[in-house]
């Protein structure tokens, strides 16, 4: 089990938003989740660290990062951001030493969780670069069933700065807990895209409920006991007073939980872990917009953007929202959009995401919003009671 501090601030950071193809106003794939100081990264595309060097989430604060799938638009930027987060670089001449051959493998590892592929992907790719890293890393795979359940999928040995990771295997269609401390815990399911695909689930702790001083402090005036009592009824915890007096601290809260999908036509697979969410992050990558959107084609109708969609891997609005209303998340954030539809601050941006949106809302019924890059949204509790 880990010593993390309890989460004090939850808040994820878009730094890419776009499908495929970047453009002038959306980046190549790619999140951040900010879990009080703490960064976890959800996949990598191209010129991610680019975009980490724009916001105001730190690079050397990354611990963990989490690959939906291996398709380049969501993995391309991941070596070279290995590389200027471990102090990667081409060696150095013959004869001479280099330190950063010499890794300190105690030191904790950049941890990276990925499908089947992912380990080999980055091996290769630093091994055919020279690229030396001057701290470890590690990659766990998430292997579907179909899937080889050992080995490394890759004839490369393990380079120096590569630790031993694990194959995690299936059990009843998820990988439940793949990391898990006492804080916070994330599993995943395979969602349903042209390649195999993962969708991830983070899950807080149970935190202290809200607690009301007023309730406690005569009590504990009247017997003198000492003011520390009320950090253990703040856990949830009974305090019995030296009169027998028992005060019993407010019921503790359930953690927030977050759905983050990679590309996807139907992420039925993760509905048992997703049900009940706070925050879901949905792909909508093509969207029918007559009268918005001044490229939608006359001869298409949302039956054929749909099926278009869905012939690719890939989610209409309208689908996003149906889900995010199937597993009953608080809050739906849509993403991953085609290049053709603009990420920036202009009139035309604004009319085709708003449109967007409306598509989702419908099915959803509640609002929804259109992730940007840099667009930063902070996860507060639930507002109801104990929940």
């Amino acid at each position: 089990m880990s010593t993390r501090s309890p989460i004090t601030s939850l808040n994820i950071t878009f730094l890419g938003t776009a499908s495929a193809q970047p453009s002038s106003t959306r980046n190549h794939s790619s999140l951040a989740l900010r879990l009080s100081g703490d960064v976890w990264l959800f996949d990598c595309g191209e010129a991610t660290q680019h975009q980490i060097q724009r916001s105001s989430v730190k690079m050397g604060k990354i611990e963990k990062i989490f690959i939906t799938h291996t398709h380049g638009d969501h993995i391309f930027g991941l070596l070279p951001l290995l590389a200027s987060c471990l102090n990667g670089a081409g060696g150095i001449t013959e004869g001479m030493e280099d330190p950063r051959m010499h890794v300190d493998t105690n030191a904790p590892p950049l941890e990276i969780y990925g499908p089947l592929g992912t380990r080999a992907y980055v091996r290769n790719g630093l091994g055919y670069t020279h690229s030396l890293l001057s701290s470890p890393y590690v990659v766990h795979e998430l292997r579907q069933l179909s899937d080889p359940q050992s080995g490394d999928f890759t004839s490369l040995p393990p380079l120096p700065q590569e630790l031993h990771g694990r194959n995690i295997l299936q059990v009843d269609g998820i990988w439940s807990d793949i990391f898990q401390d006492s804080i916070v815990s994330v599993s995943a399911a395979p969602i349903l895209h042209s390649v195999p695909c993962v969708g991830y689930v983070i899950t807080e702790a149970p935190v202290p409920g809200k607690i009301d001083p007023k309730k406690y402090i005569a009590d504990i005036k009247r017997t003198k006991a000492p003011m520390t009592v009320m950090r253990q009824l703040q856990q949830g915890e009974t305090v019995t007073l030296s009169d027998g007096t028992v005060l019993h601290g407010p019921p503790r809260r359930r953690g927030r939980k977050l759905v983050i999908l990679g590309d996807t036509y139907d992420p039925s697979p993760i509905i048992p872990l997703a049900e009940d969410a706070h925050l879901l992050i949905h792909e909508a990558t093509n969207a029918h917009l007559p009268g918005i959107d001044e490229n939608t084609k006359e001869i298409d109708t949302y039956e054929t953007v749909e099926a278009r969609a869905k012939s690719r891997g890939h989610s209409t609005p309208q689908m996003a929202g149906a889900f995010a209303k199937r597993i009953q998340a608080q809050s739906l954030v849509l993403n991953h959009f085609s290049s053709r539809y603009p990420g920036d601050e202009s009139e035309e941006a604004k009319r085709i995401m708003g449109g967007i949106a409306q598509l989702a809302a419908a099915e959803y019924g509640n609002s929804v919003i259109c992730a940007r890059d840099f667009m930063s949204l902070d996860i507060p509790h639930s507002k109801d009671g104990n929940e």
